[in-house]
């Protein structure tokens, strides 16, 4: 018989000594088995339908279900295959659980890749190496000190929580010989322990994605790492806590949670935190109904903690909450010789003279690659003949956050000096001279942002080291001919005069804003107030009366004495023509009962109102007084009137007001 024939028909004999599962039930029994493609294909799912289990390959699913932009690129650079768990249902791929996260399985092995039952009860992934005859192995559950058992008392089954669960069938056992609950990945679901076992020291540990379409091990980790407590941290090199939350066994940081998660609709009733602290184990754990919309907390590849949950109307994953809620406040998270900028839309943003590592990666989230230089530094090692057409030169940075791991020149007493010294090294790569203080750096630029005004309020300059042939060519680039330059200064001279001129004439006339509409003599007008007026008037918004949900409210006087109350309003995203629109609608309110609107401020992206001021304070400052506070407490009659005056004031607004 020919050899072509034994192949043959020992692939045939193969084929029928595993029975293959590919149905979509819960189970999978001992001796079945579950392959990615092929005959076998196939993937468990909960009985809920909530749950999926099978093999996929992320550039793919995810590529799916993106964008086109994106997903016409790129995907074919990451061809690899893993075995995990996602969300059924959802149309966004989604994945909670990832087994082989250190071991993706090649695309040409995987028309050969198996799940099954080991005979020691183990799950295991394999490889059939069918030419060679031979296995490998991918991926294992390792159980360690269980019961002898044959592959015929263990079945797995996926939950309808998520669980995947080896459980002993022919045993009194109860419990699962192993639990993908105890193995979390990057996704904590409901149920899940996030915590330590105090007698074996073992922690569940949740480390980040690499990116998008790359499930494997992170930059970021989360974790109760014992007298430490909850630590947030950057696992690669520098390694760095970024958050910290020590526990205790009242932990406070559970009434937090739940006061927050109460705070948002969307998600009231959904969840309810615990924490547990015994002698044999701590840990934190939240609950949610069987009936509720998929949720669950994960670690961000960007090293934020976030709580996820799925809109139906909107079909997509919402954020309930981020911790930091900073983007740019975890440790590195743009890469080397990179900006961070909150306030930017494009989050990150290479240093001027460097490029993305590997724009690919960037598009899917990962961007531990960072920027790399365009032009090499040139100082280094060239003679004193010419050292001065290849000096190195600094590009500054301002308003930045310095980066990690300076170093301190003692010597260095001028900003001169300290330059000089940075290019004494050929590792330097930038300095700062700030309160006659001199830092350098060597190496790797990480970690630096842009003041927002928010999570960062640096004043510190930063001098970035470039090669002399990047800041010539930006400057040639935009050299300008000396006709446009004279033409130019004249022009500007002119306009500054004529700034000045309408400068004196403001204030001599205590002008502070142009009216709206309707004559600003007779109080019918709306004003339009500049930036730099009301921050004089509030005195740079030092009194506060108050805040809400669309922003604070502070107290004013303009320059004839008018008391003001000024609201500024966080996240207005209206362009100018739609916000001075509405204004001029709020405007035309004119009732007793309703606090009349004064101005307005659009400049820039600054958008605030100006109110007439209440001398008596806040309205519930009164309705809801303390028996000890001072003053008198409102009897019922005033009270009646008050809920008269209310009404007046919504009656007119619905049926009066046009």
């Amino acid at each position: 018989m020919p050899p072509l024939i034994y192949t043959l028909l020992g692939l045939l004999l193969l084929s029928y000594a595993a029975p293959r599962c590919s149905s979509a039930g819960d189970t999978l029994m001992a001796g079945q088995t579950l392959a990615a493609v092929g005959a076998g294909a196939g993937k468990l799912v909960s009985r809920n339908g909530k749950y999926a289990l099978g093999f996929f390959q992320p550039a793919t699913m995810i590529a799916s279900t993106m964008s086109s932009s994106k997903s016409h690129h790129n995907t074919s650079s990451s061809s690899s295959w893993y075995f995990g768990i996602w969300f059924n249902k959802i149309p966004v791929f989604t994945t909670v659980w990832v087994a082989n996260r250190e071991e993706p399985i090649a695309h040409p092995n995987i028309n050969s890749t198996q799940l099954r039952i080991s005979s020691d009860g183990n799950l295991v992934i394999i490889v059939h190496h069918v030419g060679a005859g031979t296995e490998s192995l991918v991926w294992s559950t390792h159980i360690v000190n269980r019961t002898q058992t044959t592959t015929t008392t263990t079945t797995l089954v996926l939950l309808n929580s998520g669980n995947l669960v080896l459980l002993p069938t022919n045993t009194s056992q109860e419990m699962p010989s192993w639990q993908s609950f105890d193995h979390p990945t990057d996704v904590v679901l409901p149920g899940v322990k996030l915590g330590w076992d105090k007698v074996t020291g073992l922690s569940n540990t949740i480390i980040s994605k690499k990116s998008l379409i790359n499930p494997g091990l992170g930059s970021y980790s989360v974790g109760l790492e014992g007298a430490m407590g909850m630590v947030l941290k950057r696992r690669n090199s520098p390694s760095v806590v970024y958050w910290q939350f020590v526990s205790s066994t009242t932990s406070t940081l559970v009434p937090i949670i739940r006061s927050l998660v109460d705070l948002d609709p969307r998600i009231k009733g959904l969840v309810n935190p615990t924490y547990v602290d015994n002698n044999r184990e701590e840990y934190y754990m939240y609950t949610s109904p069987d009936e509720s919309p998929p949720l669950f907390v994960s670690l961000d590849t960007s090293g934020q903690i976030k709580m996820m949950f799925w809109s139906q109307a909107k079909k997509t994953w919402e954020t309930i909450g981020a911790n930091p809620d900073g983007r740019c406040m975890t440790p590195a998270t743009c890469g080397p010789f990179a900006v961070c900028n909150n306030n930017a839309h494009i989050l990150s943003e290479c240093m001027e003279g460097f490029s993305q590592k590997s724009p690919q990666d960037w598009e899917f989230n990962d961007r531990t690659g960072g920027c790399i230089r365009n032009t090499p530094l040139q100082y280094c090692g060239t003679s004193e003949k010419n050292m001065t057409s290849s000096k190195d030169m600094f590009r500054p940075i301002a308003q930045a956050t310095l980066p990690y791991k300076p170093q301190l020149i003692a010597l260095a007493s001028t900003q001169t000096k300290c330059e000089e010294a940075c290019l004494s090294s050929c590792s330097c790569t930038a300095y700062s001279f700030n309160n006659d203080k001199c830092s350098v750096w060597y190496g790797e630029l990480l970690s630096v942002n842009m003041n927002d005004g928010i999570d960062f309020t640096a004043e510190d300059v930063l001098y970035i080291r470039l090669a002399a042939k990047d800041l010539s060519f930006r400057k040639n680039k935009r050299k300008p001919h000396v006709g446009v330059v004279t033409a130019g200064a004249i022009i500007g001279l002119g306009l500054l005069m004529l700034m000045v001129l309408l400068l004196i004439w403001m204030k001599k006339f205590k002008w502070c804003g142009f009216p709206l509409y309707g004559n600003q003599d007779n109080g019918g007008g709306i004003m339009a107030f500049r930036f730099t007026d009301l921050v004089r008037a509030t005195k740079n918004f030092s009194e506060k009366l108050g805040g809400g949900g669309f922003g604070s409210v502070y107290k004013g006087v303009l320059n004839n004495s008018t008391s003001i109350a000024v609201k500024r309003l966080d996240g207005a995203s209206q362009g100018e023509k739609q916000f001075r629109a509405e204004v001029s609608s709020v405007g035309l309110i004119q009732h007793i009962n309703i606090v009349k609107l004064i101005g307005f401020c659009s400049q820039g992206d600054k958008r605030l109102l100006v109110y007439e001021h209440m001398s008596n304070g806040s309205l519930d400052g009164h309705l809801f007084k303390k028996s000890n506070a001072n003053g008198d407490i409102l009897n019922w009659n005033t009270r009646f009137q008050i809920t008269l005056g209310i009404a007046r004031g919504l009656s007119y607004l619905h049926q009066s007001c046009r």
